[in-house]
């Protein structure tokens, strides 16, 4: 087997493990990312596994069924690229209702297939921000000015 091929396997490795994400899977976590692995989104940006690990935690804590949907997957090199549905329910405010944010991770892989880097990119005002009860109001209401 190539490198590209086993960066390719490690890619659909990650892909499964995001779609089956369970808090218990947390204790793996550096099955898959190195030690001093990179993760930024709109909200964090941080290093290391035990800050990476409170992250997800707190998706868990904040959010009710939590779960990620990978649509597409590019690999290039030591490179990746993750395009997913991110789903869940409100723990407050609208808590039947499920949310469906969609967005995208840049990931740069080591030799052995882990994350060194993962960058998330989504829309924070529009995949989130506009669901949320006052502050949805004011963001559509912001977005409808600027599109005069």
């Amino acid at each position: 087997m190539t490198p590209s091929n086993d960066l390719r396997e490690a890619v659909l490795r990650l892909a499964d493990f995001y779609a089956r994400l369970q808090p218990q899977d947390l204790d793996r976590l550096d099955h898959f990312y190195t030690p001093d692995a990179r993760f930024k989104d709109p909200f964090n940006e941080v290093r290391g596994l035990p800050a990476i690990r409170r992250i997800f935690e707190h998706m868990f804590a904040s959010l009710h069924q939590p779960h990620f949907v990978v649509t597409s997957q590019l690999v290039d090199g030591d490179q990746a690229f993750l395009v997913w549905e991110f789903r869940f329910r409100m723990r407050r405010f609208d808590t039947t209702t499920e949310q469906v944010v969609r967005g995208g991770s840049h990931l740069r892989l080591a030799a052995d297939g882990r994350v060194l880097d993962h960058r998330d990119y989504w829309d924070a005002a529009e995949e989130l921000y506009e669901k949320l009860p006052v502050l949805g109001a004011l963001m559509r209401w912001l977005r409808r000015q600027a599109s005069r």
